[in-house]
């Protein structure tokens, strides 16, 4: 049987049906973003025009990520990782800047954005590295490496400033959860954010350490007779979390900047600039909430259409769905999210390879933080970041990366198949 035979009839249909109906949507609610009755949608001077082309592309590179032997992803794994690093590298000296961040390559009118490609990238290093004989999770020398290989895209995008991307990658660590790690760095990573905006929130922080004091009594009592090694590490947790509170007025002066500084402010406080800083959250509630229950109907939203909503067809695209197809739309657009990240899930959960279950885990644990996080970025749940909706979003490097993170996996699960029917 020739490989494009086995790629047709092995390829898991129902993600690929998902991620068009989702592409497709995202290409008219770009168009309708940006609507001008006098311009066709496939206009190329239209963000619509220019994303079409961008799903060209992604069409031809899910073509040849299908007809690549699927071990190259494995065998290349660090050269594809060290390739990316590199290209982070170039970008504070020769990239160029758009949006008020430096973080992207120019070859004349194209741009590419690497740390949008990072995630695969990091995805499959990842997995390699976990994939490999005798990996145990456990090991301490094993986890410093797994922690530097998530670290480095992280240290290199901050460099753009880029604090959202570099969030991302964050979300790795519920991989490495899910492969064994101890779940004690997790707690203590929640309870770090959640320190963090009480900080913000209480005046005295006296109250925050004697919670901290009375929680870490109790968790000692009940693990009194535990070996010395957990109560040692039950206590550098209750450190961490009360240096958290000491920090917070530092971290939050130094190192944010006064438009990160401000949009924090604004979550804690909505009413808080709603002509500035708040301006973003503010406009997309009102064109959300404006649409009602059925929406106000394909090509119809006003505030989208007047540009109420800054950055509509990127990062808020949320917002023209909102309006034009109402609560029904929106909850058909999570539930496609929902199918997706099941089905990703799914397909990881079932493969042999460990390389390949890894992989899988990494692209749901990415698409759900992006998901997630710029849903609650657009109702005021979450610090606007600058964190595209996956597949819906304008956006070249966004749309080819997430179509590489997922057909990658889809590769990786058709052969597995294969080689089931062959047995």
């Amino acid at each position: 049987m020739r490989r494009d035979e086995i790629i047709s009839q092995k390829l898991d249909w129902v993600t690929v049906l998902i991620y068009g109906l989702m592409v497709f949507w995202g290409w008219l609610n770009i168009y309708s973003a940006t609507y001008d009755e006098t311009q066709s949608i496939f206009d190329l001077s239209l963000n619509s025009g220019r994303q079409m082309m961008f799903i060209i592309a992604s069409i031809v590179l899910i073509l040849a990520i299908l007809i690549i032997d699927m071990r190259f992803y494995e065998t290349f794994a660090y050269f594809i990782y060290g390739g990316v690093l590199f290209l982070l590298l170039l970008v504070p000296f020769i990239g160029k800047e758009v949006g008020g961040n430096r973080a992207w390559l120019g070859f004349g009118s194209f741009g590419v954005q690497p740390s949008e490609f990072a995630k695969f990238a990091t995805a499959l290093v990842v997995a390699k590295y976990i994939g490999t004989i005798g990996f145990r999770m456990d090991n301490l020398r094993n986890q410093i490496i797994l922690f530097a290989m998530i670290g480095a895209p992280i240290l290199l995008i901050l460099l753009q400033k880029d604090y959202g991307t570099a969030m991302v990658f964050m979300v790795f660590l519920l991989v490495f959860y899910r492969e064994g790690m101890s779940p004690f760095l997790l707690l203590v990573g929640l309870g770090m954010a959640v320190i963090f905006i009480l900080t913000l929130l209480v005046e005295n922080n006296w109250i925050l350490f004697g919670i901290i004091a009375v929680a870490w009594a109790i968790t000692i009592y009940f693990n009194r007779r535990k070996k010395i090694k957990r109560l040692i590490i039950i206590t550098a947790g209750a450190l961490v979390l009360a240096f958290t509170i000491t920090s917070v007025e530092f971290i939050f002066n130094n190192l944010l900047e006064e438009h990160h500084q401000k949009r924090v402010m604004v979550l804690i406080n909505p009413e808080l600039d709603q002509l500035g800083a708040g301006y973003h959250v503010y406009q997309s509630k009102v064109a959300i909430g404006s649409g009602g229950f059925f929406g106000k109907g394909f090509l119809k939203g006003t505030q989208t259409k007047l540009k109420f909503v800054p950055e509509q067809y990127t990062d808020f695209i949320f917002c023209t769905i909102g309006e034009e197809h109402g609560w029904v739309g929106s909850l058909f657009m999570v539930a496609l999210f929902m199918a997706l990240l099941l089905r990703v899930v799914y397909l990881a959960e079932r493969q042999k390879n460990r390389f390949a279950r890894v992989y899988g885990y990494s692209v749901a644990c990415i698409l759900f933080f992006h998901f997630a996080t710029n849903i609650a970025m657009t109702i005021g749940l979450f610090p606007v970041i600058g964190i595209p909706l996956p597949f819906f979003s304008y956006g070249g490097s966004s749309l080819l990366s997430f179509t590489v993170l997922l057909f990658i996996l889809l590769k990786l699960d058709a052969h597995r198949m294969h080689v089931l029917q062959r047995l």
